[in-house]
């Protein structure tokens, strides 16, 4: 009977509207856009950013440009244009900028992997090219899973993602120069296949505004860990929800042994962007159309959806000063606090 009657009253507790709310993400109406007659600049804008001065940064992946637009939203300017020599920028893949303006784009010519830096106006302030030949890239709509594909900078420091280099974030000199190591790999229990071991470690670094770091994985199981100021690991997190449960269960948990012939083994991303807010509050987008929010000590408080012209699958996200988060693609300008219903219960500017 005491049983039957606390079953009673926790059905009577957590009746099915309640639960059903409680699966329901919060749609994000955008405040802001990019007008069209800017937008469509744009070959494939990757990255939107709000500078200190209410300008913007726009990163044209596949037009390999970096265009400067005002505050008024009303004029784009071609700040770094496409080519090989220094100053310019040919096969990029990932851009990055630090607090006070200055940005790195990554790039690829003559099948060698660069770093350049730049100031706000475009100016080439240095850069370095990392040793070897680029192998092949190996791409995943539109996500490159192999190389320099992620990127962060701030103040002296640039991190990347290399796990063949034995680590999940090295951190690098402005001149080129590794500095430090951060993280181990995880297993994979694939280590005797030096690829897929290393695919499996690819990932998003950051940095965050409270200090340290966060590594969020975009392939294999979902995971993110954080990092202190000395790349001593904080903790570990496994993402879950039931928003992933379908695509995490249609995809590939083993792969054929390969012969003779290196053949790159191909695993989707869940991942496709990550961004830290003000808070030190890690925003995580995925490659089906839903992105979860974790507080400072790794828990989940939010499942968020975009909606600009309609649901939007973020390929990049970054915070301003003032709070905003802008998105692509589209170029959309988000408050957090602002939903389709009106502001977000309890929440507020990060």
């Amino acid at each position: 009977m005491r049983t039957a009657a606390v079953a009673a009253m926790l059905v009577t507790l957590l009746a099915p509207g309640v639960l059903r709310a409680a699966r329901t993400p919060e749609v994000l109406r955008s405040v802001a856009a990019l007008p069209p007659h800017l937008a469509g600049l744009f070959s494939e804008a990757t990255g939107f950013h709000k500078l200190q001065s209410g300008s913007y940064l726009v990163f044209d992946r596949r037009g390999h440009t970096v265009y400067g637009v005002d505050a008024a939203l009303t004029t784009a300017t071609k700040i770094v244009q496409v080519g090989q020599e220094s100053g310019r920028i040919i096969q990029p893949v990932a851009f990055a900028v630090s607090s006070d303006g200055r940005f790195v784009v990554a790039d690829a010519p003559v099948g060698r992997e660069r770093v350049q830096r730049f100031g706000v106006e475009g100016t080439r302030l240095g850069g370095f090219v990392l040793p070897g030949r680029m192998e092949a890239r190996l791409q995943y709509g539109g996500m490159v899973l192999n190389g320099v594909a992620s990127i962060e900078y701030e103040g002296e420091s640039i991190l990347l993602n290399q796990p063949e280099r034995g680590a999940i974030i090295t951190e690098y000199t402005l001149e080129g120069t590794p500095h430090r190591n951060i993280g181990l790999l995880r297993a994979t229990g694939h280590e005797g296949e030096p690829d897929l071991h290393r695919i499996l470690n690819t990932g998003i670094p950051l940095v965050n505004p409270q200090g340290g770091y966060y590594f969020v994985f975009q392939t294999g199981e979902p995971r993110f860990r954080k990092y202190d100021a000395r790349g001593t690991l904080m903790f570990e997190r496994v993402i879950q929800g039931s928003e992933l449960d379908r695509w995490l269960a249609s995809q590939p948990t083993t792969w054929p042994t390969r012969g003779g012939t290196r053949e790159m083994p191909m695993v989707p991303p869940t991942v496709r962007t990550a961004a830290v807010d003000r808070a030190g509050g890690l925003w995580i987008s995925f490659t089906v159309p839903f992105t979860y929010v974790y507080d400072p000590d790794g828990e989940k408080t939010r499942v968020v959806q975009f909606h600009g012209a309609g649901i939007i699958a973020p390929t990049s996200l970054s915070f301003a000063r003032d709070g905003q988060l802008l998105v692509t693609p589209g170029c959309y300008v988000f408050d957090p606090a602002v939903t389709l219903r009106g502001p977000a219960p309890g929440s507020r500017l990060p």
